[in-house]
C-alpha cells in the first residue's frame, strides 16, 4: 500500500525539516563543508567592506551559496556511492570524480569572479 504524500503547509515544512536536518547533518559529519562554512563567513563579512557596486556584491555572494550547494551534492553523490558498496569499482570512483569535478569548476568560478571584482576587471 502507498504511502500516502503531506501536502500543503504540512509538506513545506516536512520538506524544510528535513533540509535543515540534511544541512546540520553536513556541518556536524563533513569537514570540507565546514572549512567552506567558515571561509564563505569571512568573505560574507569581506563583501559588506568593500566599495563595490550591489550587483557585484550580489555576485560574489551568490558565488558563496553556490560553493556550498556543490559541496552538498558532491557529500551526497559520494554518500550514495559508499550506501551502494565500498567495494572499489570504475563506476564509483568515475562518480566520486565527477562530483569532485564539480567542486572545483565551481571552486575555480569563484577565484575568477573575485579577482574580477577585487581587481576592478
Amino acid at each position: 500500500m502507498p504511502v500516502e504524500k503531506k501536502k500543503g503547509i504540512s509538506r513545506l515544512t516536512y520538506s524544510i525539516r528535513n533540509s535543515w536536518a540534511g544541512f546540520i547533518d553536513a556541518a556536524l559529519t563533513e569537514n570540507a563543508f565546514r572549512e567552506l562554512l567558515v571561509i564563505n563567513a569571512i568573505l560574507l563579512v569581506v563583501t559588506f567592506t568593500l566599495d563595490i557596486t550591489k550587483m557585484e556584491r550580489l555576485l560574489l555572494i551568490a558565488c558563496s551559496f553556490l560553493l556550498l550547494v556543490v559541496e552538498l551534492l558532491n557529500t551526497a553523490i559520494e554518500t550514495v556511492v559508499d550506501r551502494i558498496s565500498l567495494a572499489l569499482h570504475p563506476l564509483s570512483k568515475r562518480a566520486k570524480d565527477l562530483g569532485g569535478a564539480a567542486q572545483l569548476v565551481a571552486v575555480i568560478m569563484t577565484i575568477i569572479i573575485w579577482g574580477t571584482v577585487l581587481l576592478g576587471g
